[in-house]
């Protein structure tokens, strides 16, 4: 019982800033596309912070969850907001500003919480909170920056090369899932995260 109810408050206190912060990673996916031309994540009422609009069963609660059971690298991610490439002004420069907008949006929410820290908070609830705060907006940054597609690191990789190695680098998108779980049952993705969560309590204390 005491492993089990240690576990679902260290869950609830996950919950909210994980689920915040993968909801307006998302959200400024579409605001930065709405400001260069498509406003297709505005119609189809995307550009809310109503976590209704945005969670995804699996990829928001059930995947960080076991995650964080299994004390691994924990990320997540909600349902992606819909944007359509070939509305946006400046071309693939457009693309390049929409897939960094969330990952350059958590590492901000990172930067917040960090600050928010050094208050001096004294509630424990709360410094807990905005610590989580921080490493997981670290960690989801991180792990969207890597190069591989669907994640927005292989969307900023793909709008920065030639345009006839993008479109072969594009026809890789179809195996992006399958080489992720590879890379997370190897321990590859522990390899990366781990100095990175190192640095982060070190810059914390």
């Amino acid at each position: 019982m005491g492993r089990s109810g240690g576990f679902i408050t260290t869950l609830l206190i996950w919950a909210v800033p994980m689920i915040f912060s993968i909801i307006l990673h998302e959200v400024m996916h579409g605001f930065v596309a709405r400001s260069l031309g498509d406003d297709t994540a505005q119609r189809e009422g995307r550009l809310t912070l109503n976590p209704l609009a945005h969670i995804d069963l699996f990829g928001t609660l059930i995947l960080p969850a076991i995650l964080l059971f299994a004390r691994l690298p924990v990320f997540g991610y909600a349902k992606p907001v819909p944007v359509n490439f070939g509305r946006l002004r400046n071309g693939r420069t457009g693309m390049v500003m929409v897939a960094a907008a969330g990952p350059l949006t958590n590492f901000a929410l990172a930067i917040i919480c960090a600050l928010a820290l050094r208050l001096g908070i004294t509630n424990v609830i709360l410094t807990r909170m905005l610590l989580a705060g921080v490493v997981f907006n670290v960690m989801l940054g991180v792990f969207n920056l890597l190069p591989l597609l669907p994640l927005d690191g292989g969307r900023v990789l793909a709008g920065l090369l030639p345009l006839p190695l993008a479109r072969a680098y594009a026809g890789l998108e179809r195996y992006g899932f399958l080489i992720l779980l590879v890379l997370l049952y190897t321990g590859v993705i522990n390899l990366l995260m781990d100095p990175v969560l190192a640095a982060v309590y070190r810059s914390l204390l």
